[in-house]
């Protein structure tokens, strides 16, 4: 059932596909779907077709086909709204206490297993080739997810909303990857659908290294990601005429970060590993990505596909701590102002489109002055709410220190500029 007004062109099947990216990423789509809403106001983007998301964008798609609006998660980030629960930074930065303890209790057993295979074979192997096993000690994860899946849990507990697939009135589809067979797994669909939204998205979300693997059914399961950027033809396969797909990971371009004030060298090797791994995998993320639209050409020929993602030069998004969330109204509203720049920039190309599946994208919305948070009920200067914590207190320390060390770094992002990745 359509609401605000809005509602599903007859006849056209409208689809929406959300990439990964963390929390970051998954502000970014907040703020992108935001715009996408006002400027085209004949759809309802909480009754489409379906609803595809994959690691943090299967989070926002399962908020939309729960009917939560675009303009409810704008205002989630900055404040909260009654009825709902508060979103806050411990709940995806949960130290994984219980693995970390469980792997430290093995380190004896493995020491001496260690130190018995090197004395039943000294001369096939040295003492540092028996350490090797030693591997097996360390955590298979820095954060706990369980957190993620029961704040999830509790939204969806509330009145309208549903924790089960089989419920929904619309089609939503979560892809995680079985972390033994390499195989991808499309929750939401005939024997998958019995496992709860949240524990999906926990599933989808759950990035080696970062999360937990999270167990269902005996099988483990990790990020979506690993396997496609999008899964976007999940949705073309459940018959979507025009798929809206949004993406947040993109490779940055420092061609013009000198020029910006972002760095002082244009040279991302001077920020460390973090920066080098992040634009390695935003690479390989986004030739994915641009591997599957090619395919989606050939193989759907009757469907459009509309990619919404940053630019390449968009430093803003790229330079941006993945967890810092003190900055999270800053990115929302960045990402709204930077898809109507695009949408409007790319008028000419999407107007068409968009008409042929009768939408209407508006010309005049795009073109006149907007005030996000005004618009959204939400007062200039309130700032998103902070809960004094341990955690939150070490967090604001760092990101203090990562400031005050950036000053002393010749050849390090300009002072004032944000952490990068």
């Amino acid at each position: 059932m359509a609401t605000n007004g809005k509602a599903r062109p007859a006849g056209h099947k409208v689809g929406l596909a959300f990439a990964g990216g963390g929390p970051e990423g998954a502000i970014y789509e907040i703020g992108a779907l935001r715009a996408l809403d006002e400027a085209i106001p004949g759809l309802d983007f909480n009754a489409l077709h379906v609803y595809v998301g994959v690691s943090a964008g299967a989070f926002i798609a399962a908020n939309l086909a729960n009917g939560i609006t675009t303009a409810q998660m704008c205002r989630a980030l900055v404040k909260h709204e009654p009825g709902e629960h508060p979103f806050v930074p411990e709940t995806f930065l949960t130290p994984a206490f219980r693995e970390i303890a469980r792997r430290g209790l093995t380190v004896p057993g493995l020491l001496l297993d260690a130190f018995l295979d090197y004395a039943r074979n000294p001369r096939d192997q040295s003492l540092l080739d028996s350490m090797t096993r030693m591997g097996r000690a360390l955590p298979v994860a820095l954060f706990d997810n369980e957190p993620i899946r029961r704040y999830l849990e509790n939204i969806y507990s509330l009145h309208g909303r549903t924790d089960d697939f089989r419920k929904l009135r619309r089609q939503l589809y979560i892809v995680a990857s079985d972390l033994d067979s390499g195989q991808a797994v499309c929750f939401g669909r005939p024997g998958y659908d019995a496992v709860p939204i949240s524990t999906a998205v926990q599933a989808s979300t759950a990035l080696p290294g970062l999360y937990l693997p999270v167990e269902i059914d005996g099988r483990h399961y990790v990020d979506g990601v690993l396997l496609k950027t999008m899964h976007g033809s999940v949705a073309l396969e459940a018959g979507t005429d025009l798929l809206l797909s949004l993406n947040p990971i993109v490779p940055v371009d420092t061609a013009r970060a000198v020029e910006a004030g972002i760095m002082r060298r244009g040279k991302l090797i001077d920020r460390g590993l973090p920066t080098v791994l992040s634009q390695a995998l935003r690479t390989m993320v986004r030739s994915r990505l641009q591997a599957g639209l090619s395919s989606y050409r050939k193989l759907y020929r009757n469907a459009d596909v509309v990619l919404l993602e940053p630019r390449r030069d968009d430093y803003d998004m790229f330079f941006t701590n993945i967890f810092s969330f003190s900055n999270r109204r800053a990115v929302c509203e960045h990402a709204y102002l930077a898809t109507r720049e695009e949408l409007l920039r790319r008028y000419d190309e999407l107007a068409p489109i968009f008409r042929h599946h009768g939408l209407e994208l508006q010309r005049e919305v795009l073109e006149a002055p907007v005030d996000l948070w005004a618009d959204l009920g939400v007062p200039q200067e309130q700032s998103p709410g902070r809960r004094t914590t341990p955690l939150s207190d070490l967090s604001a320390a760092l990101d203090r220190l990562e400031a005050r060390l950036s000053a002393f770094e010749p050849e390090s992002v300009a002072p004032g500029a944000p952490a990068a990745v």
